[in-house]
C-alpha cells in the first residue's frame, strides 16, 4: 500500500488535489553588512539594507536602510524607513521615516514623512502622491510648461 498514491485495478493513480496551493507571501530580503550589490534590486516584499547597494532599489512593500547601510541610487517603494545613508531620490507612495542616524542626499516624494531629530535631508521634500511629482518633473525637464501648469506658456512681461 502506498502513502502517496492509490491503486485502482492495478494501476497507480496520483492523489487528487482539492484546493489550489497557498500563495506565497512576499518575503524579507537582507543585504547583510559587508555585502555590496551593484545593479537594480527588485522585490515584491521587504528589503533590509545593512550593506551597500549601488543602483535602484524597488520594493513593493518596504525598504529599510539600517544604520550603517548605504544606497547609492534611487529608492521606489510603498514605505521607506531610513537609518543609514541614501544618495539618490526616495519615492514612497505612503510614508518615509528619516531616523536620527540617517542622511539623505536627494529629493523625497511621499504622502507622509517623519524626520527624527538629528536626521538630515539634503534635497527637496514634496508631499502628495510621488507618482504625480515624477510626471511633473519629467514634463519640466522636457520643457512642457503647459502640461505642468495647465496654463498656456506666455512670454508676456519677459524681456530678452
Amino acid at each position: 500500500m502506498s502513502i502517496f498514491s492509490s491503486t485502482e485495478g492495478g494501476r497507480a493513480q496520483s492523489p487528487k488535489r482539492t484546493a489550489a496551493p497557498p500563495q506565497r507571501e512576499p518575503g524579507l530580503s537582507v543585504i547583510a553588512p559587508g555585502m555590496r550589490v551593484e545593479g537594480e534590486l527588485v522585490t515584491d516584499g521587504v528589503v533590509k539594507i545593512e550593506g551597500t547597494v549601488v543602483g535602484t532599489v524597488r520594493a513593493a512593500q518596504q525598504v529599510l536602510v539600517a544604520k550603517g547601510g548605504v544606497v547609492e541610487g534611487d529608492i521606489h517603494t510603498r514605505e521607506a524607513v531610513l537609518g543609514g545613508e541614501v544618495r539618490g531620490a526616495v519615492m514612497a507612495h505612503e510614508r518615509v521615516e528619516v531616523q536620527a542616524t540617517s542622511v539623505v542626499h536627494g529629493d523625497i516624494g511621499t504622502q507622509r514623512i517623519v524626520v527624527h531629530e538629528g536626521g538630515e535631508v539634503n534635497g527637496h521634500v514634496r508631499m502628495g502622491d510621488p507618482r504625480v511629482h515624477a510626471a511633473v518633473e519629467n514634463n519640466e525637464q522636457e520643457g512642457d510648461v503647459e502640461a505642468v501648469s495647465g496654463l498656456p506658456h506666455s512670454s508676456a512681461g519677459v524681456r530678452s
